[in-house]
């Protein structure tokens, strides 16, 4: 493989360093004919900033779908090569990082972004220019444009804004006996405004009192004041939506200040990445949460284990997540769904791309996807599940169910919820 296949422009940071010093290395792969003008696939990716700790493992998920693809003869007998801007995950960024993948790079094909507040930003600048793309884990982000070129891969089906949310409530109104009173926190940004208005919807919708409802700063860093105040409600059960290190810095506060309500948890992505889940360790006994992969039988779709072999074979040396479960699997089955549009159209079309997206069913490393209203998934397939009886920094804990219980949907069941949370803190 040569490096000139994987581009980064501005913003390189430490990730990013890393990766591409890594690619620069990497053993040579078949390519198609050099001769061949490469098709040029554009993402922005928060390298730097909150989403630094997911879009390491979405780049290197790209880079092995490249690969893969590339050894195989390319899209249309060309070579794929990958373009991507660091946004520092700051959406103010977005827009001038995708008008320059288009305008400037030239590219062909368009991914992402990544995380509901950067697809929000970017959707009016693709829209501007009829690209189509797929973006990885953004929720509801397209609910306001209804951008009919817009896929989403995350699996919370035609109604993601409630769907993020609603087994969790379920989950606390089928305890014995019934929580009364909920709060609710989340980040003053998209995907912390989308997530927790869902939240208050099935609170409300279950009789819940709600008796704390609060968005705190993406910049704060000291989560005492807010856990305080949320203890000084006395809920039954909280709901949480916070980016990676929100979610860190929260879990922390809720030990220190000894916040112990029935049930906590809900929608903290920091609780997504195995490196995070291995430093807080028992911290995390008894929070549920909720995902999109689950590792094990439960989500052996095919080709997940080859692509997740080669990620964790590589993942160490770039020192991001070392298993990659939900993220790579996400970008790469969003890749694949791109890629299966390009063959099918024998070509680069932007409105036969999304016309054959919108029509056709995909078998990705995700599983079978069809998309519905908005570019998101017709069938709902969001699992929450439990920490139990974690041990410190041991990552082989979070490689199955065993320690991550998968309380529903009811079809993906395999234990029981520990309630009250104070039960599973023992």
């Amino acid at each position: 493989m040569t490096q000139e296949n994987w581009h980064v422009r501005n913003g390189l940071g430490a990730i990013a360093a890393i990766l591409c010093a890594a690619l620069a290395t990497l053993t040579a792969v078949p390519e198609p004919s050099a001769a061949a003008e490469p098709i040029k696939i554009g993402i922005d990716l928060g390298v730097t900033g909150a989403n630094g700790p997911t879009s390491g493992q979405i780049l290197l998920s790209l880079q092995i779908w490249r690969e893969d693809v590339n050894a195989k003869g390319g899209l249309l007998g060309r070579p794929v090569e990958v373009v991507y801007y660091d946004d520092q995950t700051n959406p103010a960024n977005v827009p001038g990082n995708i008008t320059k993948l288009i305008d400037v790079d030239k590219v062909e094909l368009m991914l992402g972004p990544y995380g509901t507040n950067l697809i929000a930003a970017a959707i009016p600048i693709i829209m501007q220019h009829g690209m189509t793309t797929v973006g990885i884990l953004g929720l509801a982000a397209n609910s306001a444009y209804h951008y009919p070129r817009y896929f989403s891969m995350i699996p919370t089906g035609p109604n993601p804004k409630i769907a993020f949310s609603e087994d969790f409530f379920k989950l606390a109104m089928a305890q014995n006996p019934k929580p009364k009173t909920v709060a609710i926190v989340g980040a003053d940004a998209e995907f912390g405004k989308t997530a927790t208005d869902g939240a208050r919807e099935n609170a409300k919708a279950a009789g819940l009192t709600i008796v704390y409802d609060q968005r705190y700063p993406p910049s704060t860093v000291d989560f005492s004041p807010i856990v305080r105040a949320i203890q000084a409600t006395n809920p039954d059960i909280v709901f949480i939506a916070s980016y990676p290190t929100d979610s860190v810095n929260m879990i922390r506060a809720v030990n220190e200040v000894g916040l112990e309500p029935k049930m906590i948890g809900g929608a903290l992505i920091g609780l997504l990445v195995n490196n995070l889940k291995m430093q807080l360790g028992p911290a995390i006994d008894g929070f549920v949460q909720n995902e999109v992969f689950i590792p094990g039988p439960t989500f052996n779709f095919p080709g997940v284990q080859e692509l997740l072999k080669k990620y964790q074979a590589q993942a160490p040396a770039l020192h991001i997540d070392p298993l990659g479960y939900s993220f790579a699997p996400l970008a790469y089955a969003a890749a694949q769904v791109m890629a299966n549009a390009v063959e099918a159209t024998k070509g680069l079309d932007q409105s036969k791309l999304a016309d054959y997206i919108r029509g056709h069913s995909f078998d990705t490393v995700m599983g079978h996807v069809t998309f519905g209203p908005d570019g998101e998934w017709a069938k709902p397939r969001l699992v929450f599940f439990q920490f139990q009886n974690l041990a410190v920094h041991d990552l082989d804990q979070f490689r199955d169910t065993t320690h991550q219980v998968i309380l529903a949907p009811p079809e993906y069941k395999t234990g029981t919820m520990i309630y009250p949370f104070a039960d599973a803190r023992k």
